[in-house]
């Protein structure tokens, strides 16, 4: 009876994941995603980001469609950089690809400030707009389908606790209630409604010699006000688990009022995977979410240990999660789909 129950329960573990969607073109990490729904037919977008060997020379500005059931490579505008860490958000058929940073020779890494829109109906790209403080490795949400929220992040030197708002319908910017925790960049969280979640990531430590990057295992909900979205009402919640977690996959589901994150790894890394303290970082299998409703945090089923993602793709039951790294600090051309799992 226990080897039935146990054969029974690696079954429906196995149903949690399934590999039906062809790999990538080319081997990805660290690059923006995003996803067109069409009712029950989709498109999936990745921009920019890191080829298998990891190296600066490895930061490439190419773009890849999944369309049709096949994956195809698309133009990237003429004048953008090959970066790392930039974020994609869309908002109805258009998708905006936002900053990242580059990386010279020198090792020299440095924050861009342009905003590209990609309208995918008639496939044409332009330079929208430039970030009033360009960030990378931040959390970009889209809120009434209208505002685009970019939460702390880095920039050139430093994390800032910004929270840049970009109004797509008035082409404009403005702050938003600046974020409460410490500023971090390689956070994760998501949206559903007027609120959004956000978690982890690394906070820089000062020394008297230098400074470290260390883990910042907190997690916040923000209530953006109906009346005014520049003001957002922040409340510290209760951790997942104590460990924080480094470029999940996030996002926010609104058929069951959750912010999902999955994977990520608790050992912070620079581009290559290799920690900021020598150690090679091992990626998370981990999928849990905070239930909005409920006010508390809820686990799921593993998945295939993935990490350094700029966020999670959702469509149905299904959630998706594109390229990034696997064991060994891999880079994959995988995409992993995955249902929730209790």
């Amino acid at each position: 009876m226990i080897r039935l129950v146990l054969l029974l329960s690696l079954l429906v573990a196995s149903c949690a994941v399934k590999h039906d969607l062809k790999h990538l073109p080319q081997a990805v990490t660290n690059n923006a995603v995003a996803l067109i729904a069409h009712d029950k037919d989709f498109e999936i977008y990745s921009f920019n980001g890191l080829a298998s060997n990891k190296t600066a020379h490895d930061i490439h500005n190419n773009a890849f469609q999944f369309k049709n059931k096949q994956w195809e490579k698309i133009s990237m505008p003429q004048d953008s950089q090959a970066v790392l860490a930039s974020a994609a958000v869309n908002i109805a058929h258009k998708i905006y690809v936002i900053g990242g940073y580059t990386v010279a020779n020198d090792g020299g890494e440095k924050s861009v400030a342009e905003v590209f829109e990609l309208d995918t109906s008639a496939n044409k790209w332009r330079l929208i707009t430039k970030m009033p403080v360009p960030v990378d490795d931040t959390v970009a949400l889209v809120y009434a389908n209208r505002y685009i929220y970019l939460i702390s992040g880095w920039h050139d030197t430093d994390n800032v606790n910004l929270v840049q708002v970009y109004d797509s319908k008035e082409n404009k910017w403005f702050n938003a209630t600046a974020f409460p925790l410490p500023a971090v960049f390689g956070h994760a969280g998501g949206i559903v409604g007027n609120e959004l979640v956000i978690c982890d990531g690394v906070k820089v430590m000062v020394k008297e010699k230098g400074r470290d990057f260390v883990p910042s295992p907190a997690c916040v909900k923000g209530v953006i006000d109906a009346t005014n979205p520049a003001k957002i009402k922040w409340n510290t919640i209760p951790h997942h688990s104590g460990v924080a977690y480094y470029r999940m996959a996030a996002t926010g589901v609104a058929n069951n009022n959750q912010i999902v994150f999955a994977g990520g790894s608790d050992n912070p890394y620079n581009y290559d995977g290799i920690g900021y303290n020598d150690i090679p970082s091992k990626a998370s299998a981990k999928v849990f979410a905070f239930d909005l409703k409920q006010g508390s945090w809820k686990f799921y089923d593993d998945i295939p240990a993935t990490m350094d993602h700029r966020a999670l793709l959702n469509h149905g039951d299904f959630f998706y999660i594109i390229g990034g790294m696997h064991a060994n600090q891999e880079v994959s051309d995988r995409v992993i789909k995955f249902k929730l799992v209790e």
